[in-house]
C-alpha cells in the first residue's frame, strides 16, 4: 500500500489491562508492589555487587548486567503501564511508542544473549577453574557485554524500523498496554509478512543461539561434574548452576510462546496476561532467585546489614 493512502497517526491509544474499574485498586497495587519490589531488589543486587570486593568476579559481573536489563526493560512499560490504570486518555505519541518498543527490544534481547553467555561463564567455572581468570578475565567479559549489547541494538533497530514503517490506516486504538509487534501487525493496513519473516528469522536467531548455548554450556557442565569424585563437590557444581537454569526455563519459556506463533493464533488478552508476566513479575522473580539461592549474595547482604547497624 503506498504511503499516501496512510492515515497520519501522531499517537495511538491503549486499551489497557482491563476496563472493569472494580478491579482496577486491586490491579494498580498489585502491579505497583510487583514493580517497586523489582526496582528495591535489582537496585539493591546491583548496588551489593558493585560495593562488595567477594562479589567482584566474572558470576556477578554478569548477573550485574542481568539486573539492569531487567530493570531497563520493565521501567520501559510498568511506570506507563500503571498511570493508564486511572488514566482516561491512555495515548502515547507515535514516536514515543516507537521509543518504548526499542528500549523493551533492546534490553529484553540482551536479556536472551546474556543467559547464553552466563551459562558459558559457568562452564569455564566448573571445567577448567585453574584456567577460569585467564579465560573469563575483566577483558573478555567486558568483550561479551558489549557484544551482548550491540546485537540486542541492532535486532531492535530492525523491528522497529520495519515495524514503524507499516501503513495504520483504521484505527488507532491498541488492545494492549505497550508498544509490541503483535498488537500493532493487527493494526496495520499493510503487507506485515516481512515483519513476520523477520520476526522469525532475527529473532528465531537469538532465540537457538541461546538456548544452543545453554544446552551445549550444561552437557560440557554435567560431563564434567560427573567427573568430580566427592558427591559434596558435584552438589556444590551444580547448586551454583540451579538458580540460572530456573531463570533460563521462566524467560525462554515466556518468550517462545509469546512470539513464536502465526498471527492467526493470536489472543490479545491472553497475550496481556503472558506480557504482564515477562515484563513485571519476571523481572521481579530474578535477583530474588539469585539471592535466596546463592550463599555469596546472602553473606554480602548480611555484611551489608551489618554495616548499617553498626
Amino acid at each position: 500500500m503506498s504511503r499516501e493512502n496512510c492515515s497520519s497517526f501522531t499517537e495511538f491509544i491503549f486499551l489497557g489491562i482491563t476496563e472493569n474499574t472494580e478491579n482496577k485498586v486491586i490491579l494498580f497495587t498489585m502491579f505497583f508492589l510487583f514493580y517497586l519490589i523489582n526496582l528495591l531488589a535489582n537496585l539493591g543486587m546491583i548496588t551489593l555487587i558493585r560495593m562488595d570486593p567477594q562479589l567482584h568476579t566474572p558470576m556477578y559481573f554478569f548477573l550485574s548486567h542481568l539486573s539492569f536489563c531487567d530493570l531497563c526493560y520493565s521501567t520501559a512499560i510498568g511506570p506507563k503501564m500503571l498511570m493508564d490504570l486511572f488514566a482516561k486518555n491512555k495515548s502515547i505519541s507515535f514516536c514515543g511508542c516507537a521509543l518504548q518498543f526499542l528500549v523493551f527490544c533492546i534490553f529484553a534481547d540482551s536479556e536472551c544473549l546474556l543467559l547464553a553467555v552466563m551459562a558459558y561463564d559457568r562452564y569455564k567455572a566448573i571445567s577448567s577453574l585453574l584456567l577460569y581468570a585467564v579465560s573469563m578475565s575483566s577483558g573478555v567479559c567486558s568483550l561479551l557485554m558489549a557484544g551482548v549489547y550491540l546485537v540486542g541494538m541492532a535486532d531492535a533497530l530492525i523491528h522497529m524500523t520495519l515495524a514503524f514503517r507499516l501503513c495504520f490506516c483504521g484505527s488507532n486504538v491498541i488492545n494492549h498496554f505497550f508498544c509490541d509487534l503483535p498488537p500493532l501487525f493487527l493494526l496495520s493496513c499493510s503487507d506485515i509478512q516481512v515483519n513476520e519473516l523477520v520476526l522469525f528469522i532475527v529473532f528465531g536467531f537469538i532465540e537457538l543461539s541461546t538456548i544452543s548455548g545453554v544446552l551445549v554450556s550444561y552437557c560440557y557442565i554435567i560431563l564434567s561434574v560427573l567427573k568430580i569424585h566427592s558427591a559434596e563437590g558435584r552438589f556444590k557444581a551444580f547448586s551454583t548452576c540451579t538458580s540460572h537454569l530456573i531463570a533460563v526455563a521462566i524467560f525462554q519459556g515466556t518468550l517462545l510462546f509469546m512470539y513464536f506463533r502465526p498471527s492467526s493464533s493470536y489472543s490479545l488478552d491472553e497475550d496481556k496476561m503472558t506480557s504482564l508476566f515477562y515484563t513485571l513479575v519476571i523481572p521481579m522473580l530474578n535477583p530474588l532467585i539469585y539471592s535466596l539461592r546463592n550463599k555469596d549474595v546472602k553473606e554480602a547482604l548480611e555484611k551489608f546489614k551489618n554495616k548499617l547497624y553498626f
